[in-house]
């Protein structure tokens, strides 16, 4: 059974998919804190009985890659997927100096709309595909070319950020957009596929700059939304969808399981949500921590 998890980081995104196959992707690095060690010793524990072992760099802000050299030294980097760029900084830290070593390197995969790979959504006799697909970037698409040119003058970072979805044979299916401003995401509408979409991560911490069109929430048909944790008066809350606010719920655990997903908050005082489907099941240890807390179960 599949899990994925969105950490409390911060002001920062930090993921992890355990697949149902025999893959474990962790998306974006955010580790700083009492959260540095437990959630790196989580990562290890979970992935290890898993054959394929990736990291996916949405874009090059250190919100999204601070401690990545942490991460590389515990739980060592075999395959870094990344939307290919010369991104500079004017003081650039540790921590964006190991993402360029690991961006050039060798470990490195460019993704990019439409890219395949054996066992990131090509499957073989050996293992099966991870069920990752990737909707942008359009390297042929002139607004993404002017956003990897701001990248690569050091000027900004969020517009060159990948469009990621996980889907689950038969089951649900979960969209990542790392800083993607609505603006850029007004431009490229017509250039980029969005299929219908469980479960989706709100770009840019779920902030109003970020906020996802309404064009794209009719596309998408989702049934969730997860607004992550920037500070409160920055956000937006999309009133009429259905949602989970990261900044209340904690680290947030999702379980699919069939045409269900079954979904966690790690912060008690979260409580259970009248939109969800009351299934009565315990509350679970994910992980390496205390207990996290059932919330609900949404059926689609």
């Amino acid at each position: 059974m599949a899990m994925i998890r969105s950490f409390t980081v911060g002001n920062g995104d930090m993921f992890y998919i355990k697949h149902d196959s025999d893959n474990f992707t962790i998306i974006d690095c955010q580790l700083f804190g009492d959260h540095k060690e437990w959630l790196v010793d989580e990562l290890i524990q979970e992935s290890k009985d898993k054959g394929i072992k990736r990291f996916i760099s949405t874009h090059p802000d250190e919100d999204h890659l601070l401690g990545i050299e942490h991460l590389d030294a515990k739980m060592p980097i075999q395959n870094f997927y990344v939307v290919k760029n010369d991104a500079n900084k004017p003081n650039e830290t540790e921590s964006f100096l190991h993402y360029k070593k690991l961006r050039d390197g060798d470990k490195a995969f460019y993704v990019h709309k439409g890219c395949t790979r054996r066992w990131i959504n090509v499957g073989d006799d050996e293992r099966d595909a991870s069920g990752l697909s990737f909707l942008w970037p359009d390297l042929d698409n002139k607004d993404f070319q002017e956003a990897l040119r701001a990248s690569t003058d050091g000027k900004a970072f969020n517009n060159s950020s990948l469009v990621m979805r996980y889907s689950i044979k038969n089951g649900p299916s979960f969209l990542w957009l790392g800083d993607l401003e609505t603006e850029f995401m007004e431009k490229i509408f017509d250039h980029i596929e969005l299929p219908e979409t469980t479960i989706v991560f709100a770009p840019h911490h779920g902030r109003e700059s970020g906020k996802l069109p309404s064009k794209w929430l009719e596309k998408l048909k989702q049934k969730i939304i997860v607004i992550g944790e920037a500070r409160s008066r920055h956000l937006t809350y999309y009133q009429g969808y259905k949602k989970i606010t990261q900044n209340k719920a904690g680290d947030i655990t999702f379980i699919p399981d069939g045409r269900k997903v079954h979904c966690y908050a790690s912060w008690d005082t979260y409580g259970k949500r009248d939109w969800l489907t009351d299934e009565g099941r315990p509350n679970e240890d994910f992980g390496v921590r205390d207990l996290d807390y059932y919330i609900g179960t949404l059926n689609f």
